[in-house]
């Protein structure tokens, strides 16, 4: 019942993600959720975030934001990254995945999706039919409606556990 929200992978962080061996099993592109994937809700891009994606250009990633925030978050976080980003993405909606994946030039068989959000991002990226990594959110503090629907992510994490 609950399959179609299990992720593909489960990691403590983004940042313990193995990605030289994705590259090496032909993955090319990342997209990445931010609020409490990367740094916690509304924070700039930390030293930790600016080096991640200075290794994954280094290994040959590309890389693509992808947040249901406004534009003025998302283009904050990026002006010392510098990677692709589309805002206000509708996440689980599958249409700004793909068009993710265009700009960098990826399909679904090599591009990997990181979020922290199971009924958002996990879902969608599933939807997609890109492959997923759950990572346990960065900061325990948000937004109610964030909070509520973390009581039935724990649920379905426990069948998924």
């Amino acid at each position: 019942m609950f399959e179609r929200f299990f992720p593909d992978d489960y990691q403590m962080s983004a940042y313990v993600i193995p990605y030289e061996k994705l590259y090496e099993e032909g993955y090319r592109g990342v997209i990445f959720d931010i609020d409490n994937t990367l740094v916690p809700h509304g924070a700039p891009a930390d030293s930790r975030a600016k080096k991640l994606f200075s290794r994954l250009k280094d290994i040959g990633f590309s890389a693509c934001l992808l947040s249901n925030n406004q534009e003025p978050r998302v283009k904050n976080f990026n002006k010392d990254i510098q990677v692709h980003y589309i805002c206000n993405a509708h996440k689980p909606s599958v249409g700004n995945y793909e068009k993710a994946m265009e700009a960098m030039g990826t399909n679904c068989s090599n591009t990997i999706f990181v979020g922290d959000q199971l009924f958002t991002d996990i879902w969608g990226a599933k939807r997609s039919g890109i492959r997923n990594i759950l990572v346990r959110p960065i900061y325990p503090k948000e937004e109610i409606q964030i909070v509520l629907k973390r009581y039935l992510e724990k649920i379905v994490l426990h069948f998924y556990k």
